[in-house]
């Protein structure tokens, strides 16, 4: 089966590609052509992970490289390779996208939702109508803060927390469309938010919560507080308006990797086949506000509504209204599709902070340490 991957040197689509690799023998990456020494990069994050040594030493003979520019026509690759690709493709996964969460809509427009028109031209370009594997969020749900989530729903009637979730609900319409015109199959995954343990590491893309842990840190340096230091009385509260009883998915990035990868294992429908690729256990937002007591000498402290007395630590964290939202979410994910065709469960990693933590620092902290953080609060 001759695959093609986009996406493949991004947070995600390393796991996948290793995934991949494992069940197939030879994959296509779809990089950006602005991007340099994508095998060496797939190269030192294998190293980085541990991967066998065989593995790592028959890359150069299983992965072809195409450098592509998925916001240009044809991929921005002359006609002859373009059709060349479009003819050999029995399945194509697109991993590639933006999570700016801050970003603007017109920039992650032009990201997920032309980059996602791309992948579909090539793969009506071919003959051999390739599977497409789209991957989506569970985060198109938008700004539903409570219920349900099913797996076949897709609208915009809540509205979203922000453009990075309309974009991408822009996008799986957009694959919704092209599979009703050209009849052919799609299977769309949508991971909760993507997490892992591995400390930051120079070789490793950085995943979504690390936008936490510089929101934090620019927050307390944007408020003067840059050399508090745990020990020092009154430490700064930070209130932050979330649900005490709230809770978030969060999904070991190397499980959700394994889940897709097994989904794809299944016959096509010949419909759009969606997966809600989640943990079996919630993350309390009570957690996510511990760790950002372990991130940086602050209290944080949830509340119903946005505080008048607003302060200087407090303000700095509007400039960053992206991420917040979500500590007000208290509903679930139904992924009845994916645990009838995987079983339960996804995954058997525990979430908590300390997991949370291990993916965010190195083993020598940022801050100041000489007394042990306070919890929830």
């Amino acid at each position: 089966m001759n695959i093609a991957l986009t996406g493949a040197t991004g947070f995600l689509g390393l796991r996948l590609l290793r995934c991949l690799l494992e069940r197939h023998g030879a994959l296509t990456l779809l990089t950006h052509s602005a991007s340099a020494d994508a095998l060496g990069r797939v190269t030192r994050f294998l190293e980085a992970t541990g991967a066998p040594e065989r593995l790592i030493a028959e890359l150069p003979a299983r992965v072809r490289v195409v450098p592509t520019d998925l916001s240009r026509p044809r991929m921005g690759l002359p006609t002859a390779r373009f059709e060349e690709l479009a003819d050999a493709c029995d399945a194509i996964w697109h991993s590639a996208g933006s999570i700016n969460l801050e970003g603007d809509l017109a920039s992650l427009r032009r990201v997920n939702v032309e980059g996602t028109r791309a992948v579909l031209e090539l793969a009506a370009a071919g003959p051999r109508r390739p599977v497409i594997y789209h991957v989506s969020t569970a985060f198109v749900a938008g700004a539903r803060r409570e219920g349900v989530v099913y797996e076949d729903e897709l609208d915009d009637a809540h509205g979203f927390e922000n453009s990075y979730e309309r974009s991408k609900y822009e996008a799986e319409a957009l694959v919704h469309a092209w599979a009703r015109t050209h009849r052919s199959p799609v299977v769309v995954l949508r991971p909760s938010i993507l997490v892992t343990d591995l400390p930051p590491h120079p070789e490793l893309p950085r995943h979504p919560l690390q936008v936490m842990d510089q929101l934090v840190g620019d927050a307390m340096h944007a408020a003067g507080l840059a050399g508090k230091r745990r020990s020092d009385p009154g430490l700064p509260v930070m209130r932050l308006v979330g649900r005490r009883y709230g809770h978030l998915n969060m999904m070991p990035v190397e499980d959700a990797a394994t889940a897709m990868v097994r989904l794809a294992d299944r016959e096509p429908s010949g419909r759009v086949d969606t997966y809600h690729v989640v943990h079996d256990h919630d993350v309390p937002v009570c957690a996510v506000t511990e760790l950002m007591e372990r991130l940086a000498p602050l209290r944080a402290r949830l509340v119903d509504r946005r505080p008048d007395d607003v302060s200087a630590l407090e303000a700095s964290m509007d400039f960053y209204p992206g991420i917040t939202p979500y500590l007000r979410h208290h509903r679930r994910y139904d992924d009845t599709r994916a645990r009838t065709v995987l079983g339960p469960p996804r995954s058997v990693t525990r979430v908590d902070v300390d997991y949370l933590l291990s993916g965010l620092r190195p083993a020598r902290p940022a801050w100041p340490t000489d007394a042990p953080a306070g919890g929830p609060h």
